[in-house]
């Protein structure tokens, strides 16, 4: 399989894991007396704008928004957030499609080493830009639930690689 075709398998794969993740997520919410529909949950964001209590997605949306010249409004805190949180999901499924498409690596050993990567990926980079505290800062419990949830969207993503390979031997 080519590294184009890899890349769109795992981009496909990176939806699935990321709805999984989030479905994941909704079910904690809900757990801890939230109410929302599912819909509302993942379109809305309790923030007001791109200030400490945006979701790190927006923060970044925005970090990339200013950076490159684009002065984004507070009312695109919600929109931002889930373009990049989704895109982030989807680069996630693209780079372990293409690790799937070249490594002898079981595709499930490949996504749920995809997620751990993007679960240590994403302290270690948003660490260092101040939208996360330094990862030594959280406790065991928060690093958990956070590990588990991007353990889940790698399982995920690894499960679809290995189905896209199945259905594509037919």
């Amino acid at each position: 399989m080519g590294i184009i075709a890899g890349a769109s398998r795992g981009a496909a794969a990176g939806v699935l894991a990321t709805a999984a993740m989030d479905l994941l997520w909704y079910r904690r919410y809900r757990d801890g007396g939230g109410e929302a529909s599912f819909t509302r949950w993942e379109l809305s964001t309790d923030a007001h704008d791109f200030g400490a209590d945006a979701p790190a997605p927006a923060r970044v949306g925005k970090r990339i928004a200013d950076a490159v010249g684009i002065d984004l409004d507070d009312s695109l805190v919600a929109p931002t957030n889930n373009v990049v949180h989704w895109m982030t999901g989807v680069g996630w499924g693209m780079v372990a499609g293409i690790a799937a498409s070249v490594l002898p690596a079981p595709t499930l050993g490949v996504g749920v080493g995809t997620g751990a990567t993007a679960w240590g990926t994403s302290y270690a980079v948003l660490g260092r830009l101040g939208i996360y505290k330094a990862i030594t800062e959280y406790d065991e419990a928060t690093l958990w639930k956070d590990l588990s949830a991007h353990l889940v969207f790698g399982l995920t993503l690894g499960v679809a690689l290995g189905a896209a390979k199945v259905l594509r031997r037919r």
